[in-house]
């Protein structure tokens, strides 16, 4: 499976619109994610979102791993928000005896804390799915450009391109170590029991840790010989021009998401 936060060449329109427009509106979305509280107003955005996973020719599969691999947080979200969340619709009596010391009577499972745990869980999917669209249609130098451009210095812009550009290097390094690891017969990452896994989660996370740091190192070596930060007038290779597709698309999200808004706050 392909790394999702990596780039991928392609032609498709995400591709080609200005990446300070991809970056405005991905943030706007990102912002009504926190702000919306209905399934309606979510459930369209996700849909939204969903759309523009294909257009920038970005396949379903990787949702699919997103909820796999967060399924655990879902559960957990879940029971938490079903016992906790004050609710008036009592679906299971109260699970802490009523004798019990200081909480006792508490633990109803409300009806409210079942929907209140699966908008949460929405919108935390939603929210993964948010970034790539930005990642994967943007290369690191329109993506660093694009941030000063809207005003960030260059160094905050190379500091967080950088940390981004570091997300699949650090998933190559977890296969490479775990690839080492079993080479030597060490199989608890596959076959082990959770506890066996947390257990031995040291053993991955040292060496990432270390590779990380020795890599770091490295990097400040080279900026530091090149003089990084010198010149406080840059120049640029690259350059990025607005086009009026890219203001279309820019106007056609304001509106989608103000609707949206609208549909959240009124008529939900």
């Amino acid at each position: 499976m392909a790394n999702p936060t990596s780039y991928k060449p392609g032609n498709s329109l995400l591709h080609k619109t200005d990446p300070r427009i991809k970056t405005i509106v991905l943030i706007f979305f990102t912002v009504l994610i926190f702000v919306f509280k209905s399934f309606i107003s979510i459930g369209l955005l996700f849909a939204a979102i969903l759309i523009l996973w294909k257009v920038a020719g970005l396949g379903y599969q990787t949702i699919l791993s997103y909820v796999k691999f967060m399924m655990v947080l879902f559960i957990l979200l879940m029971i938490m928000q079903s016992i906790f969340y004050p609710g008036v619709i009592v679906l299971v009596e109260p699970l802490i005896p009523q004798w019990f010391p200081l909480i006792g009577g508490m633990g109803n499972i409300t009806m409210e804390g079942i929907l209140f745990g699966l908008l949460l869980c929405l919108r935390v999917l939603t929210l993964l799915c948010t970034l790539p669209l930005l990642l994967v249609t943007t290369t690191i130098e329109e993506l660093s450009l694009a941030m000063v451009k809207l005003g960030l210095s260059y160094k905050v812009a190379f500091t967080a391109t950088t940390a981004l550009n570091q997300l699949p290097i650090l998933r190559s390094d977890i296969v490479s170590i775990m690839n080492a690891q079993k080479l030597r017969g060490f199989t608890v990452f596959d076959t082990g029991k959770l506890f066996a896994k947390l257990k031995a989660f040291p053993t991955l996370v040292v060496p990432l840790v270390m590779g990380a740091m020795r890599r770091a190192t490295l990097m400040g070596v080279a900026m530091d010989s090149r003089a990084f930060g010198s010149d406080k007038k840059r120049s640029y290779i690259m350059s990025i021009r607005t086009k009026p597709g890219d203001w279309i698309f820019l106007l056609s999200a304001l509106a989608f998401g103000g609707l949206l808004l609208v549909l959240n706050y009124y008529w939900v």
